[in-house]
């Protein structure tokens, strides 16, 4: 309702002015002419010859008919004069030099030739006051936003661009036109290609290649930085970055290319700089076909579909044409929200959202007995390292004995395949969260000794960008607050990937499945965490340890240092990813392993206290502190 009323207040304003525009225009085109005949007798209007002065009565109604027509024509009448540019302008004298065309023509053929000062200052005349008009809406918002500016000047924030191509050129226009001007001066461009230094864009200079950063900062007191070169590699866009960052300025990145194509480039749509882009790896692009050809027309089961993981698997999968995506997961605003995005993307989609645990075993055998899923990716796990490491029985009863009663339905109703979400600390686990997932690839490859027909796999993989939880969306809170920023160690170590690659990765590794396999994913290069934090302030514009304090917590109950992806017992193979490998499965005593289980789950249900102390003879790799 308030969309179209105001709408509705626009179109009456918009007509109201151009209803104004066009009695202004006749009365122009009448006077123009007649003040130039006016002047061209000195001021003196009895010393007007007579048939010049019948010649001007005559031909102007002409005139102001075929200038009319001629302004419809050009559509001037339908532009947005608040918005005008070169266009509109360009447009207005092609009107006017047509109409003072036609006045020479017409006044010479049909009536008589006029003196030349006549023709020249009346066409000059009518051009003035017919642009004037137009443009001084324009030229007064403008006056007054730098009124305005020059009274709240501390607010102006000098930036720079970064990138003399069509990027930056459209953003220099959209601030040009945009009311942010007020809070934004772009005072200088820099541009790796040497050719363009000392041109201009709209009057902005561009002053020298990113070597120059640091000393153009200095000299044009630069506040800001707009990253615009959306085309370059990943691996370019870091060291820019990296020098941009050392500038202590605010820093923003304009959009990808698809929105350039499109058109959409808009002051709004600029953005912070994101971590990610700090990490300097290219976007791992993975083969689409593998995936679509064991994920299209199938019906998918996603267990903790709502969280991170979940989510972004159910995403992918929906693309890739899944015949049924089930959503399972305890917590019902995530499942909500994933699930509103899916219906509004893929309205056709056959698309169920289901609450329950994978603790409820009714729950989930009425799941596999009504839809009976072919594909299911288990994503569903306490993960946090500190709170199971205070609930380690909660930690052993939804991760362990979760995964346990989704992979035996699984394996019960005949499924293709179920893959697992494992983590890198399930090696040589130093936590109980670790310790559980470990446990739960054990079930797994036990699981798939003994299937009936489903595949069994788990794939093992670092930390991910973003992901609920993790550090990053800690730091941002924590800067926005003014800070600390809290590390537990200077010297701490994580692998980290992209949600959607993860998930990517976590699809193909699927493909390749063929019965009990952990797929380790190549994490890349590992990342000191204090790096990430130190990154992130000078992201923000602010100086660590001047503007925020970093401050060390020390590490808390079962973190290590560093995190592996492999145990030294398991072997590694290739596969025909060069990012996905394959550990070997180790060799256990299935009888024993599920006597061993069963007697862990009686003991967590019934609360005990020395869950870690049972865990560790299950799983011999897990190393953890004694509580006093």
């Amino acid at each position: 309702m308030r969309k179209w009323m105001t709408d509705k207040l626009f179109l009456y304003h918009w007509v109201r002015i151009s209803i104004l525009l066009f009695i202004y225009d006749i009365i122009v085109m009448n006077v123009s002419y007649g003040l130039a005949l006016w002047l061209r007798f000195d001021f003196r209007f009895s010393d007007i010859p007579y048939d010049y002065l019948t010649t001007w009565v005559k031909y102007i109604p002409i005139h102001t008919a075929c200038t009319l027509i001629l302004m419809f024509a050009f559509k001037l009448y339908r532009s947005m004069w608040r918005f005008a540019s070169f266009d509109e302008l360009s447009r207005t004298s092609i009107v006017c030099a047509i109409s003072m065309a036609l006045h020479i023509v017409g006044t010479t053929v049909v009536f008589q030739r006029m003196p030349i000062s006549y023709y020249v200052m009346g066409g000059i005349l009518q051009y003035i006051l017919i642009t004037g008009i137009r443009f001084s809406y324009r030229i007064f918002r403008m006056l007054k936003i730098r009124t305005t500016a020059a009274s709240v000047s501390r607010e102006i924030k000098n930036t720079m661009i970064i990138g003399a191509g069509e990027a930056g050129r459209a953003i220099i226009s959209e601030f040009n036109k945009s009311g942010d001007k007020m809070h934004t001066k772009i005072c200088c461009i820099i541009d790796d290609n040497k050719n363009k230094k000392n041109r201009y864009i709209d009057g902005i200079p561009i002053v020298g290649t990113r070597e120059d950063i640091p000393q153009m900062v200095k000299k044009y007191q630069i506040q800001k930085i707009i990253f615009a070169i959306p085309t370059i590699s990943a691996s370019e866009k870091k060291k820019i970055l990296e020098i941009c960052k050392e500038t202590g300025c605010e820093m923003q990145i304009v959009p990808a290319v698809y929105q350039l194509v499109n058109g959409e480039v808009k002051v709004s749509s600029i953005r912070p700089v994101e971590i990610e882009e700090l990490l300097g790896r290219e976007s791992i692009r993975m083969d689409l076909a593998e995936i679509s050809a064991y994920v299209k027309d199938k019906i998918v089961l996603v267990t903790g579909g709502g969280g991170s993981i979940g989510s972004e698997l159910c995403r992918q999968i929906a693309a890739y044409g899944a015949k049924q995506l089930i959503i399972f997961d305890i917590y019902e605003n995530n499942a909500y929200d994933i699930e509103q995005e899916l219906r509004r993307k893929y309205p056709s989609m056959n698309l169920v959202a289901l609450i329950g645990s994978v603790r409820d075993t009714g729950c989930l055998e009425k799941v596999f007995s009504t839809y009976h899923p072919q594909l299911i990716f288990h994503a569903a796990a306490h993960k946090h390292v500190p709170l199971m490491e205070t609930s380690p029985n909660e930690a052993i009863k939804n991760n362990v004995f979760g995964t346990y009663n989704t992979a035996r339905f699984a394996n019960e109703y005949g499924a293709e395949k179920f893959v697992l979400i494992s983590t890198d600390k399930a090696v040589n686990p130093t936590n109980i969260m670790g310790a559980s997932k470990r446990m739960c690839e054990m079930v797994i490859q036990m699981m798939s000794r003994h299937s009936k027909g489903t595949t069994f796999a788990a794939v093992r993989f670092g930390n991910v960008l973003g992901s609920n939880g993790s550090v990053i969306p800690l730091f941002k809170r924590q800067i926005a607050e003014g800070g600390p920023v809290t590390v537990t160690h200077p010297d701490i170590i994580r692998y980290f990937m992209t949600i959607p690659e993860a998930v990517s990765l976590v699809l193909t590794a699927g493909s390749y499945a063929e019965g009990g396999e952990i797929f380790v994913l190549d994490m890349g290069e590992p990342v000191k965490i204090l790096d990430l934090a130190t990154n992130l302030i000078k992201l923000s514009g602010l100086k660590p340890g001047v503007d925020i304090e970093i401050k060390f917590t020390g590490l808390r109950p079962g973190e290590k240092l560093y995190e592996e992806l492999l145990m030294a017992e398991e072997g590694l193979h290739k596969t025909d990813n060069n990012l996905i490998f394959i550990g070997e499965p180790i060799d256990m005593d299935d009888d024993r392993f599920l006597m061993q289980l069963a007697e862990l789950k009686d003991a967590c249900y019934k609360e005990v206290t020395d869950v870690k102390e049972r865990v560790s003879e299950i799983v011999t790799t897990y190393r953890y502190k004694k509580e006093d």
